[in-house]
């Protein structure tokens, strides 16, 4: 799973999923691997806008992955039918390429498309190319990224570009690690009257074993709020337990 782009909201993130490779095909090909994840959320954020209406939101996906760096993934997450509008489920289906460009460098870059099987009559699915740039530092890790959405039906015949960074850092000698993300919209998704519209996240994760983690962030977003109307963008504390296989 793309924890740089979903992760975080759906927590993202910074309630995001570890993920731990496996062998993929029963051949015992090697050069392939599978790697899976559940979580369940108190709620789900994207980019800090909420989209379970305030509810717990269940979660999970498989990637499967090349030696060479390409790989192809999914994953979805419980809506709120009432509240979202874009019915009771989320998919998103990507594929891309990561690799290390040098020993302290990392890149990431694919498309992803978002799919709201259940929604009601009109647009609703639309695609999104990223890109990001991570390095690490001992214990520490920084990324930066984009995510350009071209104009679409579905997106009100308009388009949508976010930039982010992303800070995370594991305490030495213990199970603990804390993140902090800064994001920005300029585009369709938003819900601020000019389309410009900051989010941000402070987070810590518990690793419980290695497959397993729990995890806490407070998490928001920029909003024009109209009295009377669900405020989908006001800071929050999300928790969230995962694990990946």
């Amino acid at each position: 799973m793309l924890t740089s782009i979903r992760g975080l909201m759906a927590a993202t993130i910074i309630a995001g999923t570890a993920f731990a490779a496996t062998p993929a095909l029963a051949n015992g090909d090697s050069s392939v691997s599978v790697s899976a994840n559940a979580a369940v959320v108190t709620e789900y954020r994207f980019r800090g806008v909420d989209l379970s209406g305030g509810d717990i939101a269940i979660q999970g996906g498989i990637d499967v992955g090349h030696e060479s760096g390409f790989y192809v993934g999914t994953w979805g997450s419980s809506l709120d039918e009432d509240t979202v509008g874009y019915g009771h489920t989320e998919l998103d289906i990507y594929g891309g390429w990561s690799g290390s460009l040098s020993d302290v460098v990392s890149a990431d870059v694919g498309v992803i498309a978002y799919l709201y099987p259940n929604a009601g009559a009109g647009d609703y699915d639309y695609v999104e190319f990223y890109g990001s740039l991570g390095a690490t530092f001992g214990p520490a890790d920084a990324t930066v990224g984009i995510a350009y959405a071209p104009d679409q039906d579905s997106l009100g015949s308009t388009d949508n570009f976010y930039i982010y960074g992303d800070l995370g850092v594991g305490i030495p000698n213990t199970p603990i690690s804390l993140s902090a993300h800064l994001g920005y919209t300029d585009g369709f998704l938003t819900y601020t009257n000019d389309a410009k519209a900051f989010d941000w996240s402070l987070g810590a994760d518990l690793a419980l074993n290695d497959n397993l983690s729990v995890g806490v962030a407070y998490i928001g977003a920029e909003g024009n709020y109209a009295p009377g109307a669900y405020n989908f963008t006001d800071d929050t504390v999300v928790a969230t337990l995962s694990a990946s296989f």
